[in-house]
């Protein structure tokens, strides 16, 4: 339990660097900062495009930014220049820590998906302009445990989907929502059975042969906002017996280079992605669940460039699909 939290700290920690590192870089581009200045909303979306288009390109990496002004409007978003203009400030509620601050900061946050996100504010010539941000959504750190053979399920409380409204259809176990798109779902139904209560006051219990570790989650702010749960099915123990162990080493990082082969072939074409997001909404229905990861990544490009509004129309239209499995006797 010791080294699965002290692994998710050090986890937590450089992709929080890494995204602060972005949109620092971001900040002092002197042309995007002029854009802004300028309100040229065209200009901005070129640049922050071309730049995450090219980091994409020799990289394999694909960021995620975007420009808000001090009204707390987007100005630019790199991955598309559609909803230019669209107030946010009703559900990005932590960027008031800038009425009194002026340095960056780096933290989980809820938006219309829960991320972490690293806002960095703009100034010229001591004028505030805005903010610049790179934005990450704990892909990467599932697939990082799930290649030591550790299934994570990040956790968001429900009483906070009135503001992710990006993740009103996602899986729900106990009191909360489950936000990263990549989990594991072999382990759901243990979850569900689970007491949330004893295992938040004890953190760790053991059914069905896995071992279940809880840890809070925290916004910037210091508030519980959900929780990080680890699944350690008992046969994999063993590879956390020693860390200093050179052969365990050994094995884990075999295991974590395969899995990264497989997982860049598996991801690298998605059969999905020619359906439009209405298609989406019904398609979720009747996906088979070793597909569903697949449709979630696909799905939530494709949602992500909707308006709260239009999304909240988009699930009163939606036609629900209901299947029943029997026997013919």
């Amino acid at each position: 339990m010791d080294q699965i939290r002290l692994t998710l700290q050090s986890q937590l920690k450089a992709h929080k660097m890494e995204d602060l590192r972005v949109a620092l870089m971001l900040s002092k581009n002197k042309g995007l900062v002029d854009a802004l200045e300028n309100d040229d909303e065209d200009l901005g979306y070129k640049i922050i495009s071309d730049i995450a288009q090219s980091i994409e390109k020799n990289t394999g990496e694909k960021i995620r930014t975007q420009v808000i002004t001090k009204e707390l409007n987007i100005f630019a978003r790199s991955w598309d220049d559609v909803y230019a203009g669209m107030p946010i400030g009703d559900y990005r509620t932590d960027l008031e820590y800038f009425d009194t601050h002026k340095t960056p900061r780096t933290s989980i946050e809820v938006g219309r998906r829960l991320g972490i996100k690293a806002t960095v504010p703009i100034y010229k010539d001591g004028n505030f302009l805005g903010f610049v941000e790179a934005i990450s959504f704990f892909k990467d750190i599932t697939d990082f445990f799930n290649s030591i053979g550790v299934d994570l399920y990040v956790l968001l409380d429900v009483k906070y989907t009135d503001t992710a409204v990006l993740m009103m259809q996602n899986l729900s176990i106990e009191n909360y929502i489950i936000a990263n798109r990549n989990y594991n779902y072999t382990h759901i139904q243990t979850l569900k059975s689970l007491d949330f209560k004893e295992l938040k006051l004890t953190g760790v219990l053991y059914k069905d042969n896995k071992y279940i570790f809880y840890e809070n989650m925290h916004n910037g702010d210091g508030k519980i906002i959900g929780a990080f749960v680890f699944v350690l099915p008992e046969r994999y123990l063993e590879y956390f017996r020693d860390p200093e162990d050179d052969i365990s080493f050994l094995i884990n990082i075999t295991r974590s280079s395969l899995y990264d082969i497989v997982k860049e072939k598996r991801y690298s074409n998605s059969v999905y992605s020619a359906y439009p997001s209405e298609s989406m909404v019904y398609l979720q229905d009747v996906i088979e669940k070793e597909d569903r990861e697949i449709f979630l990544d696909e799905a939530y490009e494709k949602f992500d460039k909707y308006s709260k509004d239009e999304l909240i129309q988009m699930m009163l239209n939606r036609k629900i699909v209901k299947k029943i499995d029997g026997k013919i006797k």
